[in-house]
C-alpha cells in the first residue's frame, strides 16, 4: 500500500482572523506576508510593524487587520506559509532521489532547509517559527519533523510508524541547534559546520535505515 507523501499543507493558523475565499484576497494576502518578510530582513522582529507592513504592501492598514490582530499573528502566518513552502520543494527534491536511497532523501530536506535559510526571504528570523514568540507557534520542530518524516516513508516505502517519527524530531532538533551556531558563525553559514551537520545526521540515521 503507499504512503502518503504529507504534501498536505497545514491547517490556516489559528491567529489568521479571515482564511481568503476570493482570488483578489488571496493575492492581498500574499502581499501582505511578502512585505513582512522583506521587513524582517531590513529591520528585524523588534521593529517590525503591521503599518510598515501595509505601506510596503500598498494596501491600507485596515486589510492587515483584517487578517492579523498584531504583527505577532502575521509573522505566525509567514511561518506557516515557510513551512508548506518547505514540505513542497523538499518533496521535489525527493523526487529526484532514487527509490530506497535514505542518504538521498535525508539530504534533499537538509540541502532545501540550506536553499531557503540563505535565499528566502525573512527565513533567517522566522523560519517555521516566531523566536521571540514561542507560544505562536510552540511545536514549529515537531511540524517540521512530521512533515519530513511523512516525505522520507514516502520514499523508502516504509510504514509512517512512532519509530520513523522520534528519529526525525531528533535530527531535526539536532541541526536545527548546530545551524543556528553555524549561521551565527557566517552569514551563509560555516562550511565546516554544516559538514558536521551532514555527517551527524548520516551518523545517526544510519544505525536504523542501514
Amino acid at each position: 500500500m503507499p504512503h502518503p507523501d504529507r504534501r498536505k499543507p497545514s491547517p490556516p493558523p489559528k491567529t489568521l482572523r479571515r482564511v481568503p475565499v476570493q482570488e483578489r484576497s488571496a493575492e492581498r494576502l500574499t502581499r501582505i506576508l511578502d512585505a513582512c518578510a522583506d521587513l524582517l530582513d531590513e529591520v528585524g522582529y523588534e521593529e517590525l510593524s503591521t503599518r510598515a507592513v501595509a505601506v510596503r504592501a500598498g494596501v491600507p492598514i485596515g486589510s492587515v487587520y483584517r487578517f492579523f490582530g498584531n504583527k505577532r499573528a502575521m509573522t505566525d502566518a509567514l511561518a506557516h506559509r515557510n513551512l508548506d513552502a518547505y514540505g513542497e520543494r523538499v518533496a521535489a527534491r525527493m523526487a529526484g532521489v532514487e527509490g530506497g536511497d535514505w542518504r538521498g532523501a535525508v539530504d534533499a530536506a537538509f540541502d532545501e532547509y540550506l536553499a531557503m535559510k540563505r535565499t528566502v526571504p525573512g527565513f533567517g528570523l522566522v523560519d517555521f517559527g516566531v523566536p521571540s514568540a514561542p507560544d505562536a507557534m510552540p511545536d514549529a520542530n515537531s511540524d517540521v519533523a512530521e512533515r519530513v518524516a511523512g516525505l522520507l516513508a514516502a520514499h523508502l516505502d516504509r510504514p509512517l510508524d512512532e519509530k520513523l517519527r522520534r528519529m526525525v524530531l531528533v535530527g531535526v532538533e539536532a541541526v536545527d541547534a548546530v545551524l543556528q551556531l553555524a549561521f551565527r558563525a557566517h552569514p551563509s553559514g560555516d562550511p565546516a559546520l554544516i559538514d558536521e551537520t551532514r555527517t551527524l545526521l548520516h551518523s545517526y540515521f544510519a544505525g536504523s535505515l542501514d
